[in-house]
């Protein structure tokens, strides 16, 4: 009989840890109020009251309060996300990446659910710009020539990573060619090539488009020098260990989001999108190499 009892204990200990295992792997995280960081690649106050409707939009989908969040850099939100500060966080694909690979190993894992939808397309571009009175129409005009050139954030794709490898290509160097300055935001780098206190800048296509229709940026003042090449959009990320439910919920919320419907348009404005379509993990590979690349040597 003792032997007996051993074993059906022993059962029920193996029957509780796989439920144990299977809780663990659905995630028991269902916060009361959902913690949406946006990027710091414009003025955090325009930011977070351009995305006023999105927070409306996602408290009635979810049924929860939504705070919406904007660090001071790409580097603070990296660290948030990394220490369960924020739930769902909208990245640019190079600090996902790092995000993603500073949690390897840890508690807490996130994974991209959605990106930008623009054309039919997930892809988009950075931009390389000069100052109309710089001389430069190419980028092989920099070469010798120890310009000012403007980056945003570190960490940013479309704002560093992009525009830099992009020279790279063709042979322009940062220390031989030109003297970076990291200006914070994509806005700020517009700006100072404006100004001309940089001669050419690297920023995202869509916030430079977006400046450009706003009269923020004279386009008699600044010119585009050349595009980079396709990259992915902008992902959409979530903690992993949100429940099930929750998880479902937050991914039908933003594909269900739609341009040319009322609520979509006002969702969908500040991020020029026409909706968010599913992406994954692998799709940033492409943003690895670009960074393995310009991180590997600047000559």
């Amino acid at each position: 009989m003792k032997v007996l009892n051993l074993v059906a204990t022993l059962a029920v200990a193996v029957l509780m840890g796989l439920n144990s295992i299977a809780v663990n792997a659905a995630g028991s995280h269902n916060p009361d109020k959902i913690k949406v960081a946006l990027l710091p690649d414009e003025n955090a106050a325009t930011v977070i009251q351009d995305n006023k409707p999105l927070a409306e939009y996602l408290e009635k989908k979810l049924g929860k309060k939504i705070e919406l969040i904007v660090t001071t850099d790409y580097s603070s939100m990296i660290e948030a996300m990394r220490f369960g500060r924020i739930d769902v966080a909208y990245f640019g694909p190079a600090s996902y990446t790092i995000a993603k690979d500073k949690m390897k190993g840890g508690k807490l894992d996130i994974a991209p659910f959605a990106a930008r939808l623009k054309g039919g397309s997930t892809t988009y571009q950075s931009v390389i710009i000069a100052n109309a009175d710089a001389k430069i129409s190419k980028i092989e005009d920099m070469k010798g020539k120890s310009l000012q050139v403007a980056f945003g954030d570190q960490a940013s794709t479309s704002s560093h990573f992009a525009p830099k490898y992009t020279m790279m290509k063709v042979g322009v160097f940062t220390g031989k060619d030109y003297k970076e300055n990291f200006t914070g935001a994509h806005d700020a780098v517009a700006k100072n090539v404006e100004r001309g206190n940089a001669q050419v800048g690297g920023l995202s296509r869509p916030i430079l488009e977006r400046l450009f229709e706003k009269g923020t940026i004279s386009k008699d003042k600044v010119k585009v020098v050349t595009y980079s090449d396709p990259i992915p959009q902008y992902p959409w990320v979530m903690r992993t260990d949100l429940t099930k439910d929750l998880t479902a919920k937050i991914k039908t919320a933003f594909y269900s989001l739609k341009k040319g419907t009322e609520e979509g348009d006002k969702v969908l404005k500040p991020f020029k999108a026409d909706g968010f379509a599913t992406i994954k993990d692998e799709d940033y590979d492409i943003i690895r190499d670009i960074r393995k690349n310009v991180q590997g040597g600047n000559s």
